[in-house]
């Protein structure tokens, strides 16, 4: 295990996972939260980083819709201040670890991204994480770049939401029409500190759960972990959710890279849910 971390972002749903993760293997970690540590300010960053080893970002403007009108603000945080920790942590002598995401693609594939495919994102938040990938890889080619996708967790999240509602309403309407990899922010966390600890070569990886889902299909998974009978659950489509920002009908993340470096993917997104679903929603919550 790498002497000392710094996780940027520590209070996020991946970034207090990451922090968890490390911290039961006895790592020496620094958890900076965004009120610890301003992303956008390039001085702050080299100061905050001298004397760590790997800096994980799990810090992001995530507010999809909003960044469709305050694009500038949401650059600052996810490109700029990407480029601020990419740039510090080369000078540290520190490797990076930056979390992105699926919304650098169109959506519109029917086969799993490869990490090298064309990006193309269609959002303004798309495109603040794609300018971000840019300037990590542009400061070191040693630094890594994870996307995510349909990341839930210990904090407000799609399960959580889906299970508050089921509990308010005898029939809810869930999209069947975007598929993608639900996936725990605890495999994500575990996936950097492996893909760390395997001293993988820098570039590109996808983590995410194996197979694939709708929304529905999540949302029927949650309603039977919950005890709750998941014919409740009834189909709708993307078009009857009108929001600022389009989504992705396509969000499915290939990983033969992580193969290809002899580290495994994250298993199916079905057992892993599983797994999941006592810490996500609470073991009196699940039945």
């Amino acid at each position: 295990m790498t002497t000392r971390w710094a996780v940027v972002g520590a209070r996020g749903m991946l970034g207090a996972e990451v922090v968890s993760a490390l911290r039961g293997k006895g790592a020496d970690v620094v958890a900076l939260s965004r009120d610890e540590l301003d992303v956008t300010d390039a001085a702050a960053c080299r100061s905050r980083l001298s004397g760590v080893d790997v800096v994980v970002n799990a810090s992001a403007w995530t507010a999809v819709d909003d960044a469709e009108a305050s694009e500038a603000a949401a650059f600052a945080v996810n490109a700029t201040g990407a480029r601020n920790l990419a740039v510090a942590a080369s000078g540290a002598g520190a490797r990076l670890v930056h979390v992105s995401t699926d919304y650098v693609f169109d959506g519109e594939a029917s086969t799993p991204y490869a990490e090298d495919a064309v990006t193309a994102p269609r959002s303004a938040y798309g495109r603040t994480k794609l300018a971000g990938e840019w300037a990590v890889a542009a400061a070191s080619p040693d630094h890594l770049v994870v996307r995510t996708a349909w990341l839930y967790g210990a904090a407000p999240c799609f399960p959580r939401t889906i299970a508050r509602l089921l509990s308010e309403r005898d029939r809810i309407a869930v999209v069947d029409d975007q598929r993608g990899q639900p996936t725990w922010a605890r495999d994500v966390a575990d996936l950097v500190l492996r893909l760390v600890d395997a001293a993988a070569p820098g570039g590109t990886y996808h983590g995410t759960s194996s197979g694939t889902a709708t929304w529905r299909d999540l949302a029927r998974a949650v309603a039977t972990s919950s005890g709750l009978d998941p014919e409740r659950v009834e189909a709708t489509t993307s078009a009857a959710y009108q929001r600022p920002a389009p989504r992705p009908t396509w969000s499915v993340l290939g990983h033969e890279r992580l193969l290809a470096v002899g580290v495994d993917p994250v298993g199916s997104w079905a057992d892993r849910w599983e797994v999941a679903a006592p810490s996500v929603l609470g073991p009196s919550a699940v039945g």
